[in-house]
């Protein structure tokens, strides 16, 4: 039997383009709009006759406010811009073990454990699955930190397949339908372009990347799986 499945990816693209735009609409209301406000009343500030005694301060607080802002909308773009041109793989033989081991030191509020796994080398960009780890230790580390709670990392290769674990025991997570949208956060100093980056480095290799409640216990799972072109091989 054979299916015409166009129009239901069609609109899943829909759907997608749609929550994608909700959110850049979000983020930009919640710069643009504070910026509006504070610029129309230093407007009003200046025109007054006389002018208020403390007006410098006044002055000086909403346009530190308004650079603020700025800022972050600047950030926005750049992350972007960042999102929307990661370039294509570039292939080098990367050691599982050392790269997991070095991303977890970098870590510094939490102790990060690393779980002992396979001595194995894979063919992939060592630069990108760094940037994809670190976001997702990060994210772990920040589900923890204040309730001094615990991140480990895992790995596994089984069938030409390598399988990395982030786990940790915080409070898990309450929204997974738009944990990969672009610019969506629930932190108050996130981008929300981690996660969409992470997702985009793994599926440009091939991979998958998930995230879910874990099922042993509280707190999240962030599970990363690789395929390996050739095959998996011992690390020399």
């Amino acid at each position: 039997m054979l299916a015409d499945v166009s129009r239901a990816l069609s609109e899943e693209e829909r759907q997608a383009w749609q929550r994608l735009i909700r959110v850049l609409s979000h983020e930009l209301n919640n710069s643009l709009a504070p910026i509006k406000s504070i610029a129309q009343s230093l407007v009003d500030l200046v025109r007054r006759d006389p002018v208020p005694p403390d007006w410098r301060e006044d002055l000086g607080k909403g346009l530190g406010v308004i650079g603020g802002r700025a800022e972050s909308l600047s950030r926005l773009m750049a992350a972007y811009a960042r999102l929307a041109r990661l370039p294509p793989p570039r292939l080098e033989a990367v050691s599982v073990a050392e790269w997991v081991q070095r991303v977890a030191a970098l870590e510094t509020r939490v102790a990060v454990t690393v779980c002992p796994g396979p001595d194995v080398t894979i063919e992939a960009d060592g630069g990108q699955l760094d940037q994809l780890l670190i976001n997702l230790v990060r994210n772990a580390v920040d589900a923890t930190v204040e309730s001094g709670g615990h991140v480990d990392v895992e790995w596994a290769a089984r069938n030409g397949r390598l399988d990395v674990w982030v786990r940790d025991d915080g409070p898990g997570l309450a929204d997974t339908v738009n944990l990969f949208v672009p610019f969506y956060t629930t932190k108050t100093e996130g981008s929300g372009i981690g996660l969409a980056l992470s997702r985009q480095i793994a599926e440009a290799h091939g991979g998958t990347l998930t995230l879910a409640n874990r099922a042993d216990g509280r707190g999240c799972e962030a599970r990363l799986s690789l395929p390996v072109a050739g095959g998996m091989k011992n690390a020399p």
